[in-house]
């Protein structure tokens, strides 16, 4: 079966089944667990050279299972779909089929939020929207609408308890800490899982989803190769959110339809932009890549979907995130020390194994090293891993929370790129982004 095929088929399912989103934490953790052992048989029989024909009904299971249980769960299963780890590529296939659908509510439920939360506003989009959803993702489904003027429009609907379900979740402690592991493996998991916690449930808001996302239509509105859709403040509110809609190839069918070359490699110096230099300019950070939420335009152009992930750094940390950046570069011992210190990574002494935390930084960077044109090949995404799990003991380093997002954007983003497979001067538009007077300082 081919990949299309597979996901054609599993999309199918997801819209068939009904929505049923457990909210106790002893529920989902049981679900969660189930589902993990289903998927973890599935890529232990592959990994043993028991691959067989594609078992459609078994990767289903997997699939629907994640995917009934939305929040941090579907988050997860998002991940695994596209960060450079050991999975059969049909798992890897079916679980990125999670990134745009997953059970809907019916429509019915639908409108009676759209009501609830816009009052009068609501029956003009009510009017035209269709009933099935076009994605139905970790916190929301978005349906296909239309204004009076004809405007054709996205319109995003919450589901009724996703916030419960997220906080069960992170109630299950197991559960959380496995999520953060991917992000941030060998990291002070405590402290991050709440980050991790208020981050998701910060996506829950869609008045500040909007808002950040409006920021963002800023700072591209005369990008050459970004596009942010508009909001439509009138239709928006805490759980309904509404933008223009965008056409376009999604990026597993661009991917498959562009032979590589030129326009992947300006896309993927785009997308570098988009996370990195918005970062190092602007002090914002959207730190969940999944492909799903990119559309690849008629026009050149990428729309970027979703905003829910952002957050805000204040200049002082960007200053020390840009300096750990250049002391990296230049990799001289007093100036890597003295980003570590600034960071409060490690003591400001000679208590801790210098050559060990430089290997760990430069590690993080990979192939952003290197002063040359280059692609990023498959595997180098995630080398941090292997660090971090090996000399947890000899670091004793000291993340804070706030690299939990520097850590899932670094391995989001260059598990991307791999697969785009683009090539670029990835250090010179890095040095670039880190010069910046945001970035640099007085």
């Amino acid at each position: 079966m081919s990949d299309r095929s597979l996901r054609d088929e599993l999309e199918r399912r997801l819209l068939a089944l009904g929505d049923r989103l457990p909210t106790s934490a002893l529920g989902r953790l049981g679900r969660t667990l189930l589902a993990g052992l289903r998927g973890g048989r599935l890529a232990w029989r592959a990994r043993q050279g028991e691959h067989q024909p594609t078992d459609i009904n078994a990767l289903a299971a997997v699939v629907t299972s994640i995917g009934q249980l939305k929040g941090l769960a579907m988050k997860t299963g998002q991940l695994l779909s596209y960060l450079d780890l050991e999975l059969p590529p049909e798992m890897r296939s079916a679980l990125a089929v999670l990134q745009t659908h997953s059970p809907p509510m019916p429509f019915e439920r639908v409108a009676d939020i759209v009501r609830a939360e816009l009052g009068g506003r609501a029956g003009l989009l009510l009017k035209h929207m269709a009933p099935v959803p076009a994605a139905a993702a970790s916190i929301g489904q978005v349906h296909r609408a239309r204004l009076s003027d004809g405007t054709q429009i996205a319109v995003k609907v919450q589901y009724p308890g996703i916030e419960k379900a997220i906080m069960s979740d992170f109630r299950a402690a197991a559960v959380g800490k496995q999520f953060v592991g991917l992000i941030a493996p060998g990291a002070n998991v405590d402290a991050i899982v709440r980050e991790a916690r208020r981050a998701l449930l910060d996506e829950c808001n869609y008045e500040r989803e909007a808002l950040y996302q409006e920021r963002f239509a800023r700072i591209y509105g005369d990008h050459p190769r970004l596009a942010v859709p508009a909001v439509h403040q009138r239709y928006c509110s805490r759980r309904v959110l509404t933008t223009s809609w965008v056409d376009g190839l999604r990026f597993d069918d661009f991917v498959a339809a562009t032979p590589p070359g030129l326009e992947r490699d300006r896309f993927g110096e785009a997308l570098f932009e988009f996370y990195l230099g918005t970062l190092f300019r602007h002090g914002l950070y959207n730190w969940d890549p999944p492909p799903g939420t990119y559309v690849f335009m008629g026009d050149g152009r990428l729309a970027m979907l979703d905003y829910g992930s952002t957050r805000e750094f204040d200049r002082i940390f960007v200053q020390k995130l840009a300096a750990l950046s250049r002391a990296v570069r230049t990799d001289t011992r007093a100036a890597v020390h003295a980003a570590l210190v600034n960071l409060d990574m490690v003591p400001n002494d000679d208590a801790y194994d210098f050559e060990s935390a430089r290997a760990l930084v430069r590690s993080f960077y990979g192939t952003m090293l290197r002063d040359e044109t280059v692609s990023i090949e498959p595997g180098e995404a995630m080398p941090l891993r292997t660090l971090l799990e090996n000399k947890r003991e000899l670091l004793k380093l000291r993340l804070p929370g706030e690299l939990l997002f520097i850590f899932r954007i670094r391995f989001g983003l260059m598990s991307v790129l791999a697969r785009l497979g683009a090539r670029a001067n990835w250090y010179r538009i890095e040095q670039g982004f880190t010069n910046t007077e945001f970035a640099r300082g007085p």
